[in-house]
C-alpha cells in the first residue's frame, strides 16, 4: 500500500505562532525519520529525514514488515508497537516506534524512524542520508571583502564507501581578517560527517574568542583527544589579513597551501611536519607568516585533491599546480562576477577520469589588486532623478560581486531613502541638491549615505501610504540611522556576503526553488515554486519584502507548486505575517488543500495570522 497525502479538516493543535514555529523547525531538523500518519497509512506531515528515505512516496519495511501494515495495526488497536531490524533489503539496523494519534478527531498515528548507533557500516547508509549529513559541513555563506574575493567547493566521492568528512569554512574576525580552514576527516560516511561537524563547531567557537593559530590548534588538538572519532583528523588553519596580504598559519598532519602569483608562477608553502589533530596532545604548533601580493591567490585543499594520480604524490601535486594555474589564467577569472566560480573550476580540473575517488574540498582566497572606489553621486532631489541613481548604484553592486537576490534588498531600501528626500526635503521651496555615497569597509560592511539640505518633517500619527520609508529601509538592511541638522542624512549598512556557488549535489536537489513576482493583478502575488530550502526561503523574504515594500503594502503568496516547503521558510511566513498584522493587513497564501505543504503551515499555527486558500 502507498502512503499518499492525505488531508486535514482542522489544524492540529499546537503552540502559538512562535512556539510552533520552534518546534516544527526542531521536527524538521531532527536526525530521526518522523511521519504523522491518517487511516490506510497516507502521509500528513514528514520531516526532513523522512522525505529523503520515502521520496518515492512508500514507506520502508524493518525486519521484513512493512510498516504500511504496523501502521494500520497500531491505527486499529490503538496500542503503540515498536520493531528493529535491517531497513530494506540489507540496509541499516533501525528502529521504529509508532504510536495511536489523533489527527483532526480521526484515528492517526506517529511514526518515528531511528538508526540503531551501533550500526557505523558506512556502506549502509543510503547514498542521499551521507549526502545530506556531508552538506550541513559546508559554510551557508563566505564574507565578502572589498580587498579578498573568496570561493569554495566540495565535491563528495562517487562511492559511499569513500565519501567522509572533508570540510571548509572561511569566518570572519573584524578588523579585516578571516580565519581560512580546510579539514579531512578520518573515516568515511555519516559517521566521519558527523565528528567533522563537531570540529567545525568547536573551531568556530574558539576562533571567535582568540583566533590566533597556537590557540586554535591547542583547543582542537585537546578537542580532538577526547572525541575518538575526531582524532586523527588534519587540518589547515590560518589567519589572513584581507588589507595587508599578511597570512599567519599552521596545519595538522595537513598538505601545504598553494600560492599563486599574479604572474602565474607557482608554490607550495612551507609547513612544518606537525600530528594530525588529537594524535599527540600537546604536541607544539609551529607558526609560518608569509604576505599574499595584491594579485595573489592562495588555494587551499583537502586531501582528495591530490588522489587519483596513479603515479605518485609529487605528480599529484604537479597536476594540482596545473590546474590551478590554468584556471587562474582565463580570461576575466577573478572579476567579480567569476571569482566565485574559481573553487569549482580547479576541482574540476583535479578530477581523475574514474569519477570522484575520494571526497575533495577547496577553497581559494584571491587578493585583490585594486579595492573598488566608493560611489558618489549628486544630483536634483526631484523624481526625474530616481532611476539614474537606480542605474548607477546597480552596476556598482554589480561590480562588488553582489548577487541579484542581494541587491534588490539594497536598491529598494535606497530607492525609499531618495524618493523620501525628492518628494519631502524641499516640500514648499524649489528643489535642492541630493548626495549618494556608497562605500565598503575592510570587513564587507556597506554603507549608502543619502543626503539633502532640506528639512526633516517627522511622518504623522497615521501616515498612512506616506511616511513608512524608514520602516520599508529597516525590514530591509541590517540598521537605518537618520541624522537631522544641518539637513538631512539617512545611513544605510548591511553586511556583504554571498553563497558559495557551483556547489555540486545541493542539499536540496533539483533545479531549487523559483521565486517571481507577479505584478499584473490588483496586488503583487509572489509565487513559488520548487524546493524552498534555506537558500530559497532567504530569495523568498527578499522577494516579499520587495513586493510588499517593507511590508507596508498588501502582497499575496502562491505555493501551489512548491515540492518543500522548509522551516526556514515558515519561519519566513511568519515573519511578513507578523509584519502585515502589525502594519494593519493580512497576507493571503495560495496552498493547495490537502497538500504536504498547506499541512505544513496549518500544523505551524499560522492560520492565526495568515488566510490559507
Amino acid at each position: 500500500m502507498s502512503a499518499s497525502q492525505g488531508s486535514l479538516s482542522t489544524p492540529l493543535p499546537v503552540p502559538g505562532p512562535e512556539g510552533a514555529a520552534v518546534l516544527l523547525a526542531a521536527m524538521e531538523d531532527a536526525p530521526a525519520a518522523i511521519w504523522c500518519l491518517d487511516v490506510g497509512a497516507r502521509t500528513v506531515w514528514a520531516n526532513a529525514s523522512a522525505r529523503q528515505l520515502g521520496a518515492d512516496g512508500l514507506l520502508p519495511s524493518v525486519d521484513g514488515r512493512p510498516l504500511v501494515d504496523v501502521v494500520d495495526a497500531v491505527i486499529g488497536s490503538g496500542r503503540s508497537e515498536s520493531l528493529s531490524g535491517p531497513m530494506g533489503h540489507e540496509g541499516p539496523v533501525v528502529t521504529a516506534v509508532v504510536r495511536p494519534l489523533s489527527v483532526a478527531g480521526e484515528p492517526g498515528a506517529m511514526l518515528v524512524l531511528d538508526h540503531d548507533q551501533r550500526d557505523v557500516d558506512p556502506s549502509s547508509w543510503p547514498q542521499d542520508v551521507v549526502e545530506a549529513a556531508q552538506s550541513s559541513l559546508l559554510p551557508p555563506f563566505l564574507p565578502m571583502l572589498p580587498d579578498l574575493a573568496l570561493a569554495g567547493s566540495y565535491h563528495r566521492a562517487t562511492s559511499v564507501r569513500a565519501a567522509g568528512g572533508d570540510w571548509y569554512d572561511a569566518v570572519p574576525l573584524g578588523d579585516g581578517r578571516v580565519a581560512l580552514v580546510v579539514g579531512d576527516a578520518v573515516g568515511h560516511g555519516v559517521p566521519a560527517a558527523g565528528a567533522m561537524s563537531r570540529l567545525r563547531g568547536a573551531m568556530r567557537s574558539t576562533a571567535l574568542r582568540n583566533s590566533a593559530p597556537p590557540s586554535v590548534l591547542g583547543d582542537l588538538d585537546a578537542f580532538a583527544s577526547q572525541m575518538e572519532d575526531v582524532e586523527g583528523a588534519s587540518v589547515f588553519y590560518g589567519v589572513l589579513d584581507a588589507g595587508t596580504g599578511e597570512l599567519a598559519y599552521t596545519t595538522a598532519g595537513h598538505p601545504a597551501p598553494l600560492v599563486v602569483g599574479s604572474d602565474g608562477t607557482a608554490a607550495f608553502l612551507p609547513v612544518t611536519p606537525r600530528p594530525p589533530l588529537g594524535s599527540l596532545p600537546g604536541a607544539e604548533t609551529p607558526v609560518h607568516r608569509y604576505v599574499l601580493e595584491p594579485g595573489a591567490t592562495l588555494v587551499l585543499f583537502s586531501n582528495g585533491a591530490l588522489a587519483g594520480a596513479g603515479a605518485g604524490y609529487a605528480t599529484a601535486l604537479d597536476r594540482l599546480v596545473a590546474a590551478s594555474r590554468e584556471v587562474l589564467a582565463r580570461p576575466g577569472a577573478t572579476e567579480p562576477d567569476a571569482a566565485p566560480g574559481l573553487a569549482v573550476a580547479i576541482a574540476e580540473l583535479v578530477r581523475p577520469p574514474q569519477d570522484w575517488p575520494d571526497d575533495v574540498a577547496v577553497l581559494v582566497a584571491h587578493r585583490r589588486a585594486t579595492r573598488p572606489e566608493p560611489l558618489h553621486l549628486d544630483l536634483p532631489a526631484v523624481p526625474a532623478s530616481l532611476p539614474g541613481i537606480r542605474r548607477r548604484l546597480t552596476t556598482w553592486l554589480s561590480a562588488l560581486g553582489m548577487g541579484e537576490n542581494d541587491r534588490v534588498g539594497v536598491m529598494v531600501a535606497v530607492g525609499e531613502a531618495c524618493a523620501n528626500a525628492a518628494e519631502h526635503a524641499y516640500r514648499g521651496s524649489e528643489p535642492g541638491g541630493m548626495s549618494v555615497t556608497a562605500t565598503v569597509d575592510v570587513d564587507g560592511v556597506l554603507t549608502v549615505r543619502v543626503h539633502d539640505d532640506g528639512t526633516w518633517r517627522p511622518p504623522d500619527r497615521d501616515p498612512g501610504d506616506r511616511g513608512r520609508g524608514l520602516l520599508i529601509m529597516r525590514q530591509l538592511v541590517d540598521s537605518v540611522s537618520l541624522e537631522d541638522g544641518p539637513g538631512t542624512t539617512v545611513t544605510l549598512a548591511v553586511r556583504l556576503r554571498r553563497s558559495p556557488d557551483g556547489e555540486p549535489g545541493s542539499a536540496s536537489g533539483g533545479e531549487g526553488a523559483s521565486i517571481v513576482v507577479d505584478r499584473e493583478g490588483a496586488c503583487p502575488v509572489v509565487r513559488a515554486g520548487g524546493a524552498v530550502d534555506e537558500a530559497g526561503a532567504d530569495q523568498l523574504r527578499i522577494r516579499l519584502l520587495e513586493a510588499s515594500r517593507g511590508g507596508t503594502a498588501r502582497v499575496e503568496l502562491d505555493l501551489a507548486d512548491v515540492t518543500l516547503f522548509s522551516s526556514a521558510a515558515v519561519r519566513v511566513v511568519l515573519a511578513v505575517a507578523r509584519i502585515a498584522r502589525d502594519e494593519g493587513w493580512r497576507l493571503v497564501v495560495h496552498a493547495e488543500a490537502g497538500g504536504v505543504t498547506r499541512h505544513v503551515l496549518e500544523i505551524s499555527g499560522l492560520g492565526g495570522l495568515v488566510d490559507l486558500r
